[in-house]
């Protein structure tokens, strides 16, 4: 809190006011380990032979013992596959891809149908500006 200077109103002084400070402690963020930092530790960890040193370890880190027990779980898994950080939340439908793409294909081809229409819009209005008509293309004059 900043320091607050005696006010004066009039030239008398008045108490002090202690204004709250306007700042906002910033949100903290989740601490991210990448699966070289887990590895370095579980080494380090399975060297320490004295008492107490482990717990050294943590404090030395910042980490709690439960980050070890889970990090020799995700080691038993599979070395730096297991350790590496999984994504939280719901994992994405396999369907949705799917959907997706279908969807992207239906609106190519009411694209393609509407300039197929359009083309033969004008076709008929070119046939009327020219006086033909369906009974007179090619085929029904050979058979005449």
């Amino acid at each position: 809190m900043k320091d607050s200077q005696p006010v004066y109103v009039n030239g008398n002084r008045q108490s002090q006011r202690h204004e709250p400070d306007p700042e906002v402690a910033p949100r903290a963020k989740r601490r991210q380990f990448s699966a070289e930092y887990k590895l370095r530790i579980l080494t380090e960890a399975d060297e320490c032979t004295k008492h107490g040193s482990i717990g050294a370890l943590l404090r030395r880190e910042g980490l709690y013992s439960s980050h070890l027990d889970k990090w020799r779980k995700q080691r038993a898994r599979g070395a730096l596959e297991g350790l590496a950080g999984q994504k939280r939340g719901r994992k994405p439908d396999p369907r949705a891809t799917e959907i997706a793409r279908l969807e992207r294909e239906n609106e190519q081809l009411r694209t393609r149908l509407e300039r197929a229409e359009r083309i033969i819009d004008f076709q008929k209005k070119l046939a009327e500006l020219l006086g033909t008509t369906s009974a007179e293309t090619p085929n029904s004059e050979m058979s005449s």
